[in-house]
């Protein structure tokens, strides 16, 4: 829920900055339709010619609204994955997708600062509970962007393994000493500053992944160079037996 709140923080920022430029371009453009009036109803070489100049500018200014949408519409994409609620069934999705639709909410939380590069495997569908697992995701990428002082970069890759799906999330932080990987999954543990942190979101996620999902989760650290978590889905879920 801290992590939800943070990225929801951002998610504001992010949709009023394409707003901003949307409403201050709709300005412009209303006064250049006022000024084409004119110069056409003038009729002169001179008013046409700074009438097609007036048109370009208006394209360019479409142009930059269009792409204002399409982030805006990106994040509330996002939001919208998250808003589903699991039911007591798995369901069949694309993997990828629910992954980018995560990164995407996470770029409001890393802004500039962190990039984020994507190896997507080609991936079946496969039977999960697709709510959960994007806490799980949302969990271990914030807590990745919290790991770099600064700029840094975070890996994410899926791939099919034995049977399910892999998805290993990488970052180039500051990397967990022998004694906080010990401690990693215990619930109640965290590295972050008192006020920041709960340390339940790597014990959910495990929770979720493994036992859930009948899953695994593990990861490999080393200080001061970086984090790799492994996640591995079944592609089908196994069903509680008939009686």
């Amino acid at each position: 829920m801290a992590s939800i709140g943070r990225l929801l923080a951002g998610v504001v920022h992010e949709i009023n900055t394409p707003l901003g430029s949307i409403f201050s371009n709709n300005d412009v453009l209303l006064r250049s339709l006022g000024m084409l009036d004119e110069l056409l109803a003038d009729g002169r070489p001179e008013s046409l010619e700074k009438a097609r100049r007036i048109v370009a500018t208006c394209q360019t200014l479409a142009a930059v609204d269009g792409i204002a949408c399409e982030r805006i519409r990106a994040i509330i994409r996002g939001l919208k994955t998250f808003a589903r609620v699991d039911t007591n069934e798995p369901r069949m999705v694309d993997l990828n997708e629910h992954l980018r639709d995560t990164i995407k909410l996470t770029e409001a939380e890393f802004r500039r600062r962190i990039k984020v590069e994507t190896d997507f495997g080609d991936l079946p569908a496969i039977e999960c509970f697709p709510q959960m697992l994007n806490q799980v995701f949302l969990n271990i990428l914030v807590n990745a962007g919290h790991a770099i002082e600064g700029e840094g970069t975070i890996r994410v890759r899926t791939s099919m393994e034995r049977g399910g799906v892999q998805v290993s999330i990488s970052d180039t932080g500051r990397g967990m000493t022998p004694e906080e990987q010990e401690r990693a999954f215990e619930a109640g543990f965290t590295t972050k500053p008192v006020g920041e942190g709960t340390g339940m979101g790597l014990a959910i996620a495990s929770q979720i992944v493994e036992e859930r999902h009948g899953g695994s989760i593990w990861f490999e650290s080393q200080p001061g160079v970086g984090t790799t978590f492994y996640l591995r889905i079944p592609a089908v879920q196994k069903r509680s037996p008939q009686r």
